[in-house]
């Protein structure tokens, strides 16, 4: 929300929960605070250190209006988005797996309703809205999957607050994400977007509200169990389940969406994870995942080794890649007709070759 004016406040004078009316940078030009930032009590002392003597805040007459305003548009996108990421890869075919997709929206719309939690992923959002989303999907997969593993509930919570704030650090990335081209980054700035985890695991160390395991997952969801991740290229045994969890989904919604991967259709960024299993990402952690995401969600319109396509209306536990397809368009020699039910697991004959909508 763009501000009509700013008041301007020496360091000295914060006494805590005044709002950033624009940006702080440190003397090298690194983004320190993001406008609309909630100053703390012990802010003050902090930024006289780093040489920095006033701050532009938002005048207090505003204040409330656009923390209400914020905290109304933001609540409203995440339940949309939470809705939409578990509706579109969940499985939903039993009574089973449909209860765990509404506990998943359960622990997920609870968790964002803390008012800590909130104002971290409005932070996330002011950077970029593309990560904004991008954090509340690989929260929703990663909840789908954590009760799949059958994680206790108090470890969800950690697990949702963890995978929401996995990439709050990107927000103190010096320069504009949504610019770096896939295949063009340079040495300087691969290690610049490796800095995220140590930089988002030190805006979250002394906080309170946020459960151990929630921080593990930030610092952590780059690791990877063969050794080959970072920042400390820890091994499995070495790696919370909850970060394995993330690290999977992490990578699944960015191959989905492009983001810093090569965009894929849903179907090969399953591949992918699954090839890794064992290498990059934790075995029973990858077979949860299979068992909790579509291979190709419901309402996909997909192409078959039988030059016929059909639209996928239902999914097979334990079996992503064979759905159950109402056929749509039909080949020449087709042995079905247009509106057919086939179930891939009973016709084993039939494959999908590609997904085409």
């Amino acid at each position: 929300m763009e501000k009509s004016n700013s008041q301007e406040l020496s360091v000295e004078s914060i006494r805590g929960g005044e709002i950033l009316a624009k940006d702080i940078n440190l003397n090298n030009g690194t983004l320190f605070m993001s406008e609309g930032a909630v100053l703390k009590s012990n802010s003050g002392p902090r930024l006289k250190s780093l040489g920095i003597r006033n701050v532009y805040i938002v005048p207090p007459d505003e204040k409330e209006l656009i923390e209400q305003t914020t905290e109304s548009i933001i609540s409203g996108q995440c339940k949309d988005i939470v809705k939409t990421t578990i509706d579109k890869f969940s499985y939903g075919i039993d009574s089973d797996l449909e209860e765990i997709a509404k506990i998943a929206e359960q622990i997920m719309l609870e968790v964002l309703s803390q008012p800590e939690v909130l104002y971290n992923v409005s932070r996330i959002r002011d950077k970029s809205e593309r990560f904004y989303l991008h954090c509340i999907n690989v929260a929703a997969l990663s909840v789908l999957v954590g009760i799949k593993s059958k994680m206790q509930e108090d470890r969800l919570k950690g697990l949702a607050i963890g995978a929401l704030l996995h990439d709050i650090g990107l927000i103190f990335i010096p320069f504009n994400l949504s610019k770096i081209e896939i295949g063009h980054v340079d040495d300087a700035t691969d290690k610049e977007l490796k800095r995220h985890v140590i930089y988002g695991y030190s805006v979250v160390e002394r906080e309170t509200w946020i459960p151990v395991n929630a921080k593990e997952v930030i610092i952590g969801h780059h690791e990877r169990v063969d050794g080959t991740g970072y920042p400390f290229r820890l091994t499995a045994d070495r790696i919370s389940l909850e970060t394995k969890i993330v690290s999977i989904c992490d990578v699944f919604d960015s191959i989905v969406y492009g983001i810093f991967y090569k965009k894929r259709k849903v179907n090969e960024a399953m591949d992918y994870i699954v090839s890794q299993a064992g290498l990059a990402f934790d075995v029973k952690a990858v077979r949860s995942f299979v068992d909790s995401v579509a291979a190709y969600p419901i309402g996909t319109t997909v192409s078959t080794n039988n030059g016929d396509t059909g639209i996928v209306i239902r999914q097979n536990n334990g079996v992503p890649t064979r759905p159950v397809l109402k056929i749509r368009t039909i080949s020449e020699n087709s042995k079905f007709k247009p509106g057919d039910e086939l179930d891939l697991t009973k016709d084993l004959t039939t494959m999908i070759l590609d997904s085409i909508g």
